[in-house]
């Protein structure tokens, strides 16, 4: 699952990653401030690539909402679904099956660039969270879904079978987002797209040595404490942790 990102580029630096500019420019100030953690259940806003603008990074609500829905029930709704994820994760095998899904999948997808994300380590019935980045410190584009509520875009993260690395660290669920490398990226947003098409694109298993993935603070699991700082993606060394390497 991913629950937990941190998104610390620049709006510039995104804007010329991925070929795009954002929709108001009104909104850079807001969005270059760096956040090292944005918790999923939180529901923050973050820059996505919508296909139905697929040249813009627009603002939108991490926690997809059905879009019969209105704008007054956007907070509602995340409340009642808390306990299905909070419409933060889309498992991919139902993407074209599940409710919501399936009305997004054809002609709502969309692109989530973020600079890392925590999944968690099982060690003895304790959790270390882990931080995945990019090792020449790309953006990563996480596959999404949306849709729009009035003026609001909602939005989940699709979710596959982990690969080795990452059932190795995320080993209770054995899950990961789906990351896109930049030629899918550009072929995620297609409006030509075919069902097999997008079926072959959820099966991607994005190259494991592209990626860095270090055990970090505690913090970013304890609600007591503001973990969005920077010492949150910092690496820290856990000596009951040295089989994962």
């Amino acid at each position: 699952m991913c629950f937990h990102t941190s998104t610390t580029d620049k709006v510039k630096k995104l804007e010329k990653h991925f070929n795009v500019n954002i929709v108001d420019s009104s909104m850079e100030s807001y969005f270059d401030k760096p956040t090292y953690h944005h918790n999923g259940f939180s529901h923050p806003n973050m820059l996505v690539i919508p296909q139905e603008r697929s040249d813009v990074l627009a603002p939108g609500i991490w926690g997809i909402v059905p879009n019969y829905k209105t704008k007054d029930d956007i907070k509602e709704y995340h409340k009642e679904s808390v306990r299905y994820g909070g419409g933060l994760n889309a498992r991919s095998e139902k993407a074209f099956d599940h409710f919501i899904y399936k009305e997004a999948i054809m002609d709502n997808r969309c692109i989530v660039p973020v600079s890392g994300f925590f999944e968690p380590h099982d060690h003895k019935g304790k959790k270390y969270p882990f931080h995945f980045k990019d090792k020449a410190d790309k953006p990563l584009a996480l596959a999404g879904l949306y849709t729009v509520i009035d003026t609001y875009i909602t939005f989940t993260i699709l979710t596959k079978e982990a690969s080795p690395l990452f059932a190795k660290i995320h080993n209770k669920k054995n899950r990961q987002p789906l990351i896109l490398d930049e030629e899918l990226t550009h072929n995620w947003l297609s409006v030509d797209l075919k069902e097999s098409d997008i079926e072959d694109i959820l099966h991607f298993s994005f190259p494991e040595d592209k990626l860095d993935a270090y055990s970090v603070s505690k913090d970013l699991f304890s609600p007591k404490v503001d973990s969005n700082v920077e010492s949150i993606i910092h690496k820290i060394n856990y000596s009951e942790l040295t089989k994962i390497k």
